[in-house]
């Protein structure tokens, strides 16, 4: 299978190229991370009114 560059137009001007990855990324270990984040107790709680608003454009 040979890899090329594609590019996405839009009426006919490149607006994307997508190019192969010349090399592969580094190996990873899975848990390298374990016990450094907690999740909060609250993270699924709505969100306070203030903030919902700022997300909906209503921030003052």
């Amino acid at each position: 299978m040979t890899q090329e560059d594609i590019v996405i137009t839009k009426a006919g001007k490149p607006i994307v190229c997508l190019v192969t990855v010349e090399e592969p990324p580094q190996d990873r270990t899975l848990g390298q991370d374990k016990g450094l984040f907690a999740v909060p107790e609250d993270f699924n709680d709505p969100l306070p009114e203030e903030i919902l608003s700022a997300f909906e454009g209503n921030a003052n």
